[in-house]
């Protein structure tokens, strides 16, 4: 990934208002609950009064922000607008209660871990910067730690000056962390609801092929009705040039309408016969075929080891992801795609390979991720983002299936190797 892409700004990057409420609710609470405890409990020296109005205020914004706050999602700006007031809050409580010796100081990167897992980059890094200001101006200038009586509590210097810079390693180990998951999160669910996008859309095909049997049927009878009675008023009028042409119309649009009908009703049995079991080496073949009648690369199925030849429910998943990797292997080719099919009694294994470049070394352990793109530029002028690997991959995956990526052992070429336990293929 470009270190620029870190700082682009997505539209749809957005923070629940109910997480964020709960997350201040939480914060507020707690720092009400540990003053009062310092200072009614354990009868410390507290500017109490000046904490309480700091958190009272912490409370209003939340009201605020809890009822008055029209959206349901925060945007980047309002979420980081917020984040920022609840680091300036807890600033000034720390500076009132010890600052940089207060050991609730490593609460002070909170904002900053939470934007950098929901938010982008550039909030992040603004609001650590902010941070680490804060921590450099508590650990030179803040009010005394809570104490009794005359008993003050005094550290060395250089112990002073380790704290905040063990809380900003802390910081920058965090936020990049939470940056890298808030990342891939993002370009995983974008992908996944590209997935769900195909998927439903496959099956709104599917509804559509239904729903055109169905008005087949349905319009079979009354087409007959009009016919018959087009053919008797032919019989009555006989050649009478005033309405003969009016009939003969009327005839031949029935005949198109009954065409058009039984094409409908053929395409039914179509999609009724594709949603029937097959036999794997028959799915293979019907997709192999359906590859050669577009391109003039060789394609070889190969399956002399196929002893059981496992018979499957033809599901949109398994058939949309061994097209996906047949076709990427047709697309990289040179001259010729061999798939192997090997299956017995424990797995049933489909390999593909080409003759082409193969798999750069660059992408070969993060294949079947979304977003990624290879510096080899042979293969990257051919493809996309990897979002048709990753697609392919996890649908068979949906179906218990293990994907591979290697090199052709023959070629050198890109191999492809999804494996069944034979149990979970004959059970789908």
């Amino acid at each position: 990934m470009k270190f620029s892409e870190f700082f682009t700004s997505k539209d749809n990057i957005q923070l629940d208002k109910k997480t964020l409420v709960i997350l201040r609710w939480i914060a507020i609470i707690g720092q009400y609950i540990t003053i009062s405890i310092v200072y009614f409990v354990l009868k410390f020296e507290l500017p109490f009064i000046y904490c309480s109005i700091i958190i009272f205020i912490g409370v209003l914004t939340n009201f605020y922000l809890q009822f008055k706050f029209g959206k349901n999602q925060l945007n980047n700006f309002a979420s980081t607008f917020f984040l920022f007031y609840d680091l300036l809050q807890l600033s000034v409580l720390l500076y009132l209660t010890g600052g940089v010796t207060n050991p609730f100081i490593i609460l002070l990167i909170v904002p900053a871990i939470v934007s950098s897992t929901f938010l982008t980059l550039r909030s992040t890094i603004n609001l650590s910067i902010v941070t680490i200001i804060v921590l450099i101006v508590l650990t030179i200038n803040h009010l005394p730690l809570p104490h009794i009586g005359e008993l003050h509590f005094h550290v060395p210097d250089i112990y002073l000056y380790a704290v905040p810079i063990a809380i900003i390693i802390g910081l920058i180990f965090l936020t990049y962390f939470g940056v890298r998951f808030g990342i891939e999160s993002r370009k995983r669910t974008e992908a996944l609801n590209r997935l769900e996008l195909i998927l439903a859309k496959e099956h709104e095909l599917e509804s559509i092929g239904l729903q055109a049997a169905a008005a087949a049927h349905s319009l079979g009878t009354p087409l007959s009705t009009i016919t018959v009675i087009a053919r008797e008023l032919e019989k009555e009028i006989g050649s009478n040039p005033k309405y003969s042409k009016d009939v003969d119309l009327l005839l031949s649009q029935s005949k198109r309408c009954s065409d058009i009908l039984k094409d409908l009703s053929k395409d039914q049995l179509k999609e009724d016969n594709f949603l029937s079991n097959i036999k794997i080496e028959e799915l293979l073949d019907e997709i192999i075929r359906s590859f050669t009648e577009i391109s003039e690369k060789k394609l070889f199925l190969l399956a002399e080891k196929n002893k059981h030849n496992p018979q499957i429910e033809r599901t949109l998943e398994i058939t949309y992801g061994l097209r996906n990797f047949i076709g990427n292997a047709v697309k990289y080719s040179n001259s010729s795609v061999d798939i192997t099919l090997e299956s017995n009694d424990k797995i049933t294994e489909i390999k593909v390979c080409d003759d082409g470049p193969g798999f750069s070394d660059d992408i070969l352990d993060v294949l079947g991720e979304p977003y990624i793109r290879s510096k080899n530029k042979i293969i990257s002028s051919k493809s996309g983002l990897g979002l048709g690997t990753f697609i392919g991959k996890t649908l068979l995956e949906r179906m218990k299936a293990n994907v591979k990526f290697d090199k052709c052992p023959k070629t050198n070429g890109a191999m492809v190797t999804i494996k069944w336990q034979t149990k979970d293929l004959l059970a789908i």
